[in-house]
């Protein structure tokens, strides 16, 4: 009897030790954020890529806390205009960072 609660006590510890990996800090992202901002880059670069003037072979696009950081090469200032409000409309967006620049 007392080795089971030995073992399950090793156990919820583990357990615990397990869930305190997955919480937040200033510089780190929870799992359940660091999913939501993949899904937010994904629908970033699908809406950029259903944007017929944009390529999105040449945008790169990350996300951190719901901040997306667009970077990369365009034709022209319009393009990056354009890029900077393609993103701003997608759900989830807090913000848009746009370092994209003009070849």
């Amino acid at each position: 009897m007392k080795s089971l609660s030995v073992f399950s006590l090793f156990f919820i510890s583990l357990l615990a030790l397990s869930l305190l990996g997955c919480g937040a800090t200033t510089n780190r992202e929870s799992t359940g954020e660091y999913i939501d901002d993949t899904v937010i880059t994904t629908k970033v670069k699908a809406a950029i890529l259903n944007t017929p003037s944009l390529s999105v072979s040449e945008i790169n696009v990350e996300t951190f806390k719901g901040v997306v950081q667009l970077s990369g090469f365009v034709s022209s200032r319009a393009e990056i205009t354009q890029a900077s409000n393609v993103a701003r409309g997608v759900s989830g967006v807090s913000s848009v960072k746009n370092d994209i620049r003009i070849k």
